[in-house]
């Protein structure tokens, strides 16, 4: 009987996933494998190989790479104190250079235990009143507590409790800068707040950047926690923003991250990626992406997860406007959930161009 029941749930297993398998496979008219000998070539669009792919960032920022290559190699912590000084305080680039910069400490520290981010500790000694040192620990601790350890654990709270601490040293520090209540966003979902101490925290943010889409995304995190809130009202946070969102924002993409966060791992529903609600956010993400400055710093990270849900859409050549946009880069979500960031993103640019010629498409074809 046991053997009965386990071949009876094979089958279903194999009636619902096997068509979509077979889906996934197919190619507009054509059945195309992006692996298969006549399969397109992404070289001759200028795509770079997998092993070329920087996953630090999701769109080039020069500066900060060089910087970051000098700290790394000197362990000298000044270059980035500096960079972080003349970054302005009321934009996206200051977050994301914050965030990059605790990235590399906490990776540097996985890769070489307790010798690993030295700079970063000599930075907090030698000028524990930098503002922007402060405001790197506390983002390199929420980090650590995410990435190293359970979810939940003592550990996690311990280290997040630290982060918090950080915070607030990082507010007395720049009283108006948004970027310590951000981080203090990410310890709220990792540590419980209720609702009522959120709220707290986010006006904070609210006042002093009322349009900052890295706010906007650490703000969703907390909503879509199970044990928070629920998928409708991370829904509204999110149809909510993009509604106020003035011309030239990125926030009218914020409802696409909103579905996203709540993307099952395997999609067996025929034509998801066409459902009224998926489409709605991708049109959504288009307008903003289409609007938005080109300057944005987080215009990448839309064009990144805008990717994902063109292909699934079948939607390639609309996937290839975006991906000759940010081939190179590609430390940004759906890519950096996975295990190999690259390998995911390059995985779905080979099918996407084996999509686009498959339906007619060639380099000639591809408006620049």
């Amino acid at each position: 009987m046991e053997i009965l029941w386990f071949l009876i749930a094979m089958g279903l297993m194999t009636a619902l996933i096997l068509p979509w398998l077979l889906r996934r496979r197919t190619v507009g008219v054509h059945q195309v494998a992006p692996d298969a000998p006549d399969a397109a070539d992404p070289v001759t669009y200028g795509f770079l190989r997998q092993e070329l792919q920087d996953i630090r960032l999701p769109g080039p920022d020069q500066d900060l790479m060089d910087v970051l290559d000098l700290v790394q190699q000197t362990q000298d912590w000044r270059a980035a104190s500096q960079l972080l000084a003349g970054t302005p305080k009321d934009g996206e680039l200051r977050w994301q250079r914050v965030q990059a910069f605790a990235g590399a400490a906490a990776l540097e520290l996985k890769q070489k235990p307790g010798a690993g981010g030295a700079w970063l500790r000599t930075w907090r000694l030698e000028s524990p009143k930098d503002a922007g040192g402060a405001q790197v620990h506390a983002e390199f601790l929420v980090q650590q507590a995410w990435r190293s350890s359970a979810v939940g654990s003592d550990d996690f709270r311990i280290i997040l409790e630290e982060a918090r601490a950080a915070c607030e040293e990082a507010t007395l520090l720049a009283p108006g800068d948004p970027v310590p209540y951000i981080v203090e966003l990410a310890i709220a979902r990792g540590l419980g707040y209720p609702h009522e101490r959120f709220d707290q925290v986010w006006a904070k943010v609210i006042d002093r950047a009322p349009q900052h889409m890295g706010a906007h995304l650490a703000a969703l995190h907390y909503w879509c926690e199970k044990w928070y809130g629920s998928r409708a009202e991370a829904d509204r946070f999110a149809t909510s923003a993009a509604a106020r969102a003035p011309q030239g924002s990125l926030l009218a993409a914020l409802p696409l991250f909103a579905v996203y966060e709540h993307l099952p791992d395997l999609v067996i529903v025929r034509d998801f990626y066409r459902t009224a609600v998926v489409g709605r956010a991708m049109e959504g993400a288009l307008y903003a992406v289409h609007a938005a400055r080109a300057d944005d710093p987080v215009l990448p990270h839309v064009r990144h997860l805008l990717i994902h849900f063109l292909i699934g859409g079948e939607r390639w050549g609309e996937a290839m406007q975006q991906l000759v946009r940010v081939d190179g880069h590609v430390g940004a979500l759906p890519w950096t959930a996975t295990e190999d960031p690259a390998a995911a993103y390059t995985l779905h640019r080979n099918l996407a161009v084996a999509g686009y010629e498959a339906n007619g498409g060639s380099p000639a074809t591809l408006a620049p």
